[in-house]
């Protein structure tokens, strides 16, 4: 199969909350693309929602290296660390996140 088609059926199991599943399909589709952003932002979901909570922060940091301007990693990972009761560092993702939103839209507004 191939990442996109691992992908799917890990959306379709977490939809129908099958988490280990999910998991296990965005693992597939990240074996064969460990960049595989779609992937790592389900997996991170997965593992959270299955109470892996180390795991999911672990996946979000991965994707903050891919990609330290993904907003919704930096959301993701302040919403792990909440939920840790890892509220300094939590805040410090969630005012990332919110910076990086508004460089967004100001490149916008300049086109």
């Amino acid at each position: 199969m191939t990442k996109e088609e691992y992908f799917e059926h890990a959306v379709n199991a977490f939809g129908d909350d099958k988490l280990d599943d999910a998991i296990d399909n965005y693992q597939k589709a990240l074996q064969i693309d460990p960049g595989y952003q779609d992937a790592l932002h389900g997996l991170g979901m997965a593992l959270f929602n299955r109470g892996r909570v180390d795991d999911a922060i672990a996946t979000a940091k991965k994707l903050i290296e891919i990609d330290i301007e993904d907003i919704l990693a930096h959301t993701s990972l302040s919403m792990f660390y909440q939920s840790q009761g890892r509220i300094e560092e939590a805040e410090k993702e969630g005012n990332a996140a919110r910076i990086l939103g508004w460089k967004q839209e100001l490149r916008k507004d300049q086109k």
